[in-house]
């Protein structure tokens, strides 16, 4: 990635929404275009980086901690960091902005029942039954992004047409 500043690209959004879908496919883009790439998908960092903790306000404050520490560290030098987190809480956000630095946001917003409706691992259906405690848009909150950088609309774009609008931002402030 010579001559090329590291940035972070921080999918946020409900379970559901298409985070994992839309960072697999902005990774396999950059990896096309010979950068250096690192995903970090939110249930993959659970299983390795972060096992062990919870679903309260402040583990969840930790795990987004611990993944921009790791995002932060990516892009410091020179790397593409890909994070796709529910990362409910807007202060969690601010901080790892204020963390990395060169962030890129990006809402995948979806509405709570089209997510609830794909259901890709059945866990709505067990929050709903009350088997889930803190569970994010059912029995926890998700404070919506204030100022993302992109918003994707997955109940109405295609996934390619989505990737499309983010990786358009990502030239127009000159990552690629």
């Amino acid at each position: 990635m010579q001559g090329k500043t590291g940035f972070t690209v921080w999918f946020t959004g409900l379970p559901g929404a298409g985070k994992t879908t839309l960072a697999k496919l902005l990774e396999a883009s950059l990896r096309q275009q010979r950068l250096s790439v690192e995903r970090l998908d939110g249930d993959e960092m659970r299983h390795h980086l972060t096992q062990g903790l919870g679903f309260t306000r402040e583990d969840r404050e930790e795990n987004i901690r611990r993944i921009a520490y790791v995002a932060a560290s990516v892009t410091r030098v020179g790397g593409a960091a890909i994070v796709a987190v529910i990362s409910p809480y807007s202060q969690s956000r601010n901080d790892a902005r204020g963390q990395i630095g060169n962030f890129v946001e990006i809402f995948v917003r979806c509405p709570l029942s089209v997510c609830a409706e794909r259901d890709p691992k059945g866990l709505y259906a067990q929050a709903y039954r009350g088997e889930i405690l803190n569970f994010t848009g059912v029995s926890d909150p998700y404070e919506d992004p204030l100022k993302p950088e992109v918003i994707v609309d997955t109940d109405q774009e295609s996934p390619q047409h989505s990737l499309g609008k983010i990786i358009g931002y990502l030239q127009a402030k000159h990552f690629l």
